[in-house]
């Protein structure tokens, strides 16, 4: 009897279920870590009563508010979903599902175990496969990142089509918004993968972590290439400081105003999953896949189902951690506006990645390719680019102009003191009594 699949295909179809719900789940409490790590920076608590009884269980499940994600999930269900009048009702609902397949297709070629060695499987008489090596990925192809610069660039489709079939003023300003920002973003992007494939020399991600894994981290060699990606792939996915396509206090909500329900939920779920899938790709290229120090379970001749495990285990706790580095950036750094978003990308981003191109194709034929010769090709970089910055022509748009009479322009004469005078505020270990006629200790 024939197998009915080979050992790569059975392995790979097992990745993929197990990876897609990891993903899902894994969405579901980031946005718990997003709420408790801004709780954490702004002096809060953060979610912290939601338990998994919801409240109206006899038995009470706290969890540290562990609930609150389910519960969120529930809220959009359960919600009220609605289109706008004059809506492009087929595009309105295609948008989130054109956002959410890239997000949720990314991760494919990511080589997240290693190999394992499958047996011969033949429950109840029925041949499944001959058994043999497999790699644990979801898509063992040799196109690894150019598979990857494909699906992240349909991810701006979404954006635009639900910006526009919303009939909605602010949609539309924040879909084209969000649209120049990702296409601009891509190029600086592509050219950073390109360094790493030219110092390389392949397109597979597997081939990439083993020689990271013998000859060190390409974040040692390329560490302005690694900036250049991480910071390329906060604009990628709509991060701050590159939100502006979601700036409330322009555009309402952006190119999602008017979604509701879980149509709504779908642009999150894409905008978290785009987080994980680029977290993943960035550990891939630079910081060495699965692979850590001094664990030898992590290196490529460790074959079976626990090394697998516990380089999963490693590669998925570097994801979550670069994911929350996202997020503490996303609530130390303000958005920045939206003109000053492109002319990062092109008078910044884009002039550094192709000199970086040219600079890494330049060494590698000549051989130089040892870690700190490419260490010091990218400081050296890093440091030309910051002395010609000031060098560079650049316009006086949006030019802070003195006002007269103001704290920072003051009139002739005039002595402005901005300072509190108010004695509660001059005390910091004091508060001030209900009759605000005197101060009450703390101590």
């Amino acid at each position: 009897m024939a197998p009915l699949m080979t050992a790569q295909t059975f392995v790979s179809i097992l990745t993929i279920a197990i990876v897609i719900h990891v993903i899902l789940v894994t969405c579901a409490y980031l946005i718990y870590f997003e709420r408790k790590i801004s709780a954490y920076i702004q002096d809060r608590i953060g979610p912290n009563r939601v338990g998994f009884d919801f409240g109206i269980l006899p038995i009470k499940f706290g969890f540290w508010g562990l609930g609150q994600s389910l519960a969120d999930g529930l809220k959009f269900l359960l919600k009220e979903d609605y289109a706008p009048n004059g809506a492009d009702k087929a595009l309105f609902t295609l948008g989130p599902v054109a956002i959410i397949i890239p997000a949720l297709i990314g991760w494919a070629v990511i080589p997240w175990g290693g190999w394992v060695d499958v047996g011969r499987l033949e429950p109840f008489g029925f041949l499944i496969t001959e058994g043999g090596p497999a790699q644990v990925v979801g898509a063992n192809v040799n196109i690894g990142l150019i598979w990857v610069l494909a699906v992240a660039s349909l991810g701006v489709y979404g954006v635009t089509l639900g910006g526009w079939a919303s009939n909605n003023k602010y949609s539309f300003l924040g879909a084209l918004r969000c649209t120049a920002g990702m296409i601009s973003y891509e190029i600086p992007l592509g050219l950073s993968i390109l360094a790493v494939v030219i110092l390389t020399g392949t397109v597979q991600p597997d081939r990439l972590t083993e020689m990271q894994i013998s000859d060190g981290w390409l974040v040692l060699s390329m560490p302005l290439a690694a900036l250049l990606f991480f910071v390329c792939i906060l604009a990628e996915a709509n991060r701050a400081p590159f939100d502006n396509a979601e700036a409330e206090q322009e555009l309402v909500g952006g190119y999602h105003t008017e979604y509701s329900s879980m149509r709504f939920a779908l642009f999150f779920l894409a905008e978290y999953a785009h987080m994980i899938t680029s977290a993943a790709i960035l550990c891939v290229l630079f910081f060495g896949g699965y692979h850590l120090p001094l664990v030898k379970w992590t290196h490529p001749e460790a074959v079976g189902l626990l090394p697998a495990l516990v380089k999963f285990a490693v590669l998925f706790t570097k994801v979550v951690l670069i994911v929350c580095f996202e997020m503490v950036i996303r609530w130390t750094v303000p958005r920045i506006r939206y003109d000053q978003v492109l002319k990062l990308a092109w008078g910044g981003l884009i002039p550094v990645a192709i000199l970086l191109v040219v600079s890494t194709a330049v060494f590698v034929h000549m051989g130089w390719t040892a870690i700190w010769q490419m260490l010091a090709l990218n400081v050296g970089l890093a440091a030309l680019a910051v002395f010609v910055r000031p060098f560079m022509p650049h316009s006086d748009v949006n030019k802070r102009l003195p006002m007269a009479g103001s704290r920072f322009c003051p009139l002739p004469g005039e002595n402005p003191d901005a300072a509190p005078s108010h004695p509660v505020a001059l005390h910091d270990d004091g508060l001030i009594d209900r009759t605000g006629r005197g101060l009450v200790s703390v101590h």
